[in-house]
């Protein structure tokens, strides 16, 4: 017990540099994911893989907004964190938007030889750009985040699903479903966590180190996926 309060007590003291140090480990993850990724729809010319890059796109741009170009370290005005905070909510809530449609966008297609020019915008994304950007605003207007977190709650138990019947159907013909399906069932699990302790636990400490490390987990399963799992598998 007493290991675990000193650990609090140090990332009390040093929350603002270890939020910083968070931020970058997350979004140079991202970065590869990007890069990897990018490179696995030229060979293959898959068109999920596209969204699949396009969110953790998005994921590092939140991250860096947030969590590099954002800290507190650095003294601006208010209005500079409210923009901060208004493009971080809008980026995270894309990205997973982004991600979801990587697993459903054949739904959104009717002929499936006929793909969009554009990954970014197209019929089936302004969808998601719109609920995105009136998220965003219903939690400005109320001053909380409660739509953010419960749209990320929902898209994210469906994403879980839709991960697992992947899993079910060719898992083990394809090892990358694996660890995307827990992935998707620990970012589930963040979500939840994120949302009690901004509503019932006053954003308490214990709560975020853990939604941390759960999501430097995630994204590292990810990108370990995207790596190792996927250039065997392909």
């Amino acid at each position: 017990m007493t290991e675990i309060s000193s650990l609090y007590v140090f990332v009390l003291e040093n929350k603002e540099i270890l939020k910083i140090l968070y931020g970058i480990f997350i979004l140079f993850i991202c970065s590869i994911i990007v890069y990897k990724s990018d490179k696995l729809f030229r060979l293959s010319l898959y068109q999920g893989i596209r969204y699949f890059r396009n969110a953790f796109l998005f994921y590092g741009l939140a991250f860096l907004v947030r969590y590099v170009i954002g800290t507190p370290l650095f003294p601006m005005l208010d209005e500079y964190y409210l923009t901060i905070n208004l493009l971080f909510e809008f980026f995270l809530v894309m990205a997973g938007f982004f991600l979801c449609y990587s697993l459903v966008w054949k739904d959104f297609t009717k002929d499936i030889k006929t793909y969009p020019l554009s990954s970014w915008f197209n019929p089936g994304i302004s969808i998601f750009y719109a609920m995105s950007l009136v998220i965003v605003y219903f939690d400005f207007f109320y001053k909380t985040r409660v739509f953010m977190f419960f749209s990320q709650i929902v898209l994210f138990f469906f994403v879980s699903l839709i991960s697992h019947n992947n899993y079910k159907e060719r898992g083990f013909r394809n090892r990358f479903l694996r660890f995307y399906f827990i992935a998707m069932v620990f970012s589930f699990i963040a979500w939840i966590l994120n949302f009690l302790a901004a509503l019932w636990l006053n954003w308490a400490i214990s709560v975020l180190i853990d939604v941390y490390i759960l999501n430097m987990i995630i994204f590292s399963l990810v990108l370990y996926g995207v790596i190792v799992v996927k250039r065997k598998d392909t």
